[in-house]
């Protein structure tokens, strides 16, 4: 285990990076919350990669947004990665009384984190090895996983 190091960041490139570093971290449990992800590149090449070495190690991947239409225009890799590991991931859309909720976050297996301050902005911070850091985001997005319905389903013709 390394020594928990926080990381300020105010550029996509850098949250973009931090998100592939959490990715890369997380052995078991990934849980991702944001009103429509598209700040966090699902679509892209190393993503994809990324995702499907997580997903090949039986890693967890939880998905809660308020808007799926972007992943749905935009990802069609995340779309074709959900086909091909849809028993190892699930995704859920935010009910209306939900919809205010303007954070950002990804959180790896309770000990890394990548959070944006507010969706809007990029300014944020990237925690890793640091369970402490997470513990707020991870009782938020569980109580948001809870109040949500399920989005993206697979089917075997597609969406």
């Amino acid at each position: 285990m390394s020594e928990p190091r926080t990381i300020a960041f105010d550029t996509r490139l850098d949250c973009e990076a931090h998100f592939h570093a959490c990715i890369e971290a997380a052995q078991s449990t990934l849980a991702v919350f944001d009103p429509d992800v598209a700040v966090f590149p699902l679509g892209s090449t190393s993503i994809d990669t990324a995702l499907r070495a997580f997903l090949a190690r039986d890693g967890r991947l939880r998905l809660a947004l308020h808007d799926p239409s972007h992943v749905e225009r935009h990802y069609p890799r995340f779309l074709r990665l959900l086909r091909d590991y849809g028993h190892l991931c699930e995704c859920r859309q935010t009910p209306r009384s939900l919809r205010q909720l303007t954070d950002s976050f990804c959180i790896g297996d309770d000990r890394h984190i990548v959070r944006r301050f507010h969706s809007d902005h990029m300014r944020g911070e990237a925690s890793f090895d640091n369970p402490a850091a997470c513990e707020l985001s991870q009782h938020r997005f569980d109580a948001v996983w809870q109040e949500s319905h399920l989005a993206l389903q697979m089917s075997r013709t597609g969406l």
